[in-house]
């Protein structure tokens, strides 16, 4: 069962515009086919009437007028009484077989009624030619008579019947792939919109032109965006909200904690509140970057940008070094591409203990900038997951080692605000390395 529908399958095209196409084209095709056909045998058995009609009314006539001449005036009247598909010949004839055929059924029948049953007749088929036949009789006279048969095309095939059969196919085959395109267009619209479908980003709304049920899908889905992009944005309020209503309480107690006496205990809930604190910025800070940060584009010098950052880290005693030479300028938000740099340096440092960036132009201007590390890298069926919010490979859940699972979901919210994107992969002789690419 399952081999059959393998093989089935094999050539059934896989495309939904195909196999439209095949089925319209080819019920379209054998619908034509049929009527063609049918039209062809009525013509057929129309003319074939006509044709054992006449032959049948023409040989009676000239059988009869052979019977009342002289036989010394018949053979001047032969080729006058003979036609196109018979001729006359006085005497014998050629010798022949028996003919069973259909065909010389047929035609013996009507030679039979043509002659009315007065004159002997003997119908033969001549060998080596199938398409002659010999009908022998004897006139009143005794004199003998052979009527050769040579049977016509019975419904002649016109020469510009074939020119316009392959045009009439060749309408066929562009209305269907016509029709199958103004199916399909619709749903590889849909399918377009759909994979291009961001709630973050101001696309414009799927057409909602064409027929009833076209444009109800394209309502339907423009609507549906429209919902998942209102509860995103729901969604990031109420994490900003929560966040930000947590810093006073987080402040007060924290006033608290640095009012009491010293002691071990008040050392373990001042560490607490700096994890809650921080937990709380990166929230802030993740919902700040889901919508971008209302920071205007500027033009950067990329060597002065990045060796800025370079410097940072390493007064702090981080091991960050820049690669080659950095040259150019760059238009972006200057604080979201900080934001975002300094997100992989700080994984880069804490895994790996250095860090590395390489700037480079590809394509047509577009600027990479790689942070590279020599750390334990990213398991390859993490990476994608690894860019998701709250995500932390480190299982923990010590903040000092995993963190709160935010930078690379705020670098991605970023890098989209900016128009770029974000891609993490695993470096050859290990560690990871962490590019934007500003378009």
């Amino acid at each position: 069962m399952t081999a059959s529908i393998s093989r089935s399958s094999k050539w059934w095209p896989s495309t939904l515009r195909a196999r439209l196409f095949l089925i319209l084209f080819a019920g379209l095709a054998i619908a034509y086919g049929l009527s063609f056909s049918i039209l062809f045998i009525e013509r057929y058995m129309s003319a074939k009437a006509v044709m054992l009609g006449t032959l049948e009314n023409d040989l009676a006539t000239s059988i009869a007028i052979l019977d009342r001449l002289p036989a010394k005036e018949r053979a001047d009247w032969l080729d006058r009484l003979s036609r196109g598909n018979y001729r006359l010949v006085l005497g014998p004839g050629l010798p022949g077989v028996p003919d069973i055929s259909g065909r010389g059924v047929e035609i013996t029948g009507k030679i039979e009624e043509a002659v009315g049953h007065r004159f002997p007749l003997r119908v033969e088929s001549i060998p080596g030619d199938d398409r002659r036949l010999q009908g022998h009789l004897t006139l009143s006279d005794g004199s003998p008579l052979t009527i050769e048969v040579t049977p016509t095309g019975v419904m002649p095939i016109a020469e510009w019947l074939p020119y316009v059969f392959a045009v009439q196919m060749a309408l066929l085959v562009i209305c269907t792939w016509f029709a199958v395109r103004q199916a399909i267009r619709p749903l590889g619209d849909l399918a377009a919109a759909a994979d291009a479908l961001d709630p973050n980003k101001k696309n414009s709304p799927l057409s909602e032109a064409g027929p009833s049920e076209v444009a109800h899908a394209a309502r339907a889905f423009n609507a549906m965006r429209d919902r998942i992009a209102h509860y995103l944005e729901e969604r990031v309020q109420i994490l900003a909200a929560i966040s930000h209503d947590l810093q006073t309480p987080i402040t007060r107690m924290r006033l608290r904690a640095d009012m009491a006496d010293d002691s071990p205990e008040r050392e373990k809930l001042v560490h607490d509140l700096g994890e809650i604190e921080r937990l709380v910025q990166d929230g802030i800070a993740y919902a700040r970057s889901a919508h971008g940060n209302g920071e205007k584009i500027s033009r950067i010098d990329l060597a002065s940008f990045i060796d800025s950052i370079a410097y940072d880290y390493q007064d702090t005693g981080k091991a960050v070094t820049v690669l080659g030479v950095v040259q150019g300028t760059a238009s972006t938000k200057p604080h979201a591409l900080r934001r975002i740099l300094s997100n992989f340096i700080d994984n880069a440092v804490k895994f790996a203990g250095a860090a590395e960036i390489s700037v480079e132009r590809r394509g047509e201007g577009d600027i990479v900038i790689t942070v590279l590390d020599r750390g334990p890298g990213i398991p390859e069926n993490m990476l994608e997951a690894a860019m998701q919010p709250f995500f932390r490979l480190e299982q923990s859940r010590n903040r000092e080692t995993g963190g709160t699972g935010l930078g690379l979901a705020i670098a991605q919210q970023l890098a989209a605000a900016l128009g770029g994107s974000v891609r993490l992969y695993n470096r050859a002789g290990g560690g990871l390395a962490a590019e934007i690419t500003i378009r």
